[in-house]
């Protein structure tokens, strides 16, 4: 599976952190930048092109890094399709992909460690949408999408 990767100036190290640790879990991952240090970046460009790359590619997931992963998360949410989130622990990460089917994780550089990081994304991506009334659900969602 293809791991799409963004972070801004203040989730930049801790990407490159990440990238390492999804590649020696076997996933392929495509860094989306930020691809050098700038401390005046902005958080939806990166945010932008890792939703637009799992659009895209529907077989794939992205993850955002920045600060708190609030601004990633509601600039992500802005690309058709995507069902970004925020989850800040394991029981979280799980619940999310079995009750959401989220497609892009985003972190806080500032709030999670990476050992946490990388509990959040293991269980992130192991765990299955469950589909059912979830999927209903989500349907509703996409479909007020669509219409408005």
């Amino acid at each position: 599976m293809t791991i799409y990767i963004g972070a801004d100036h203040r989730g930049y190290a801790k990407k490159y952190e990440l990238i390492q640790f999804l590649q020696s879990q076997g996933y392929t991952v495509v860094d989306k930048g930020a691809h050098e240090l700038d401390t005046d970046d902005d958080y939806p460009d990166f945010a932008f092109s890792v939703a637009e790359a799992v659009m895209q590619d529907n077989e794939s997931k992205g993850i955002i890094i920045c600060g708190s992963s609030l601004g990633v998360t509601v600039a992500a949410n802005k690309v058709k399709g995507i069902i970004a989130t925020n989850p800040r622990s394991v029981d979280e990460a799980i619940e999310d992909r079995k009750h959401h089917g989220s497609n892009v994780l985003t972190l806080s550089s500032d709030l999670e460690d990476l050992d946490t990081m990388k509990e959040i994304i293991q269980s992130w991506m192991k765990t299955p949408f469950d589909g059912g009334r979830h999927q209903r659900r989500i349907e509703k969602i996409n479909a007020y999408e669509n219409s408005h």
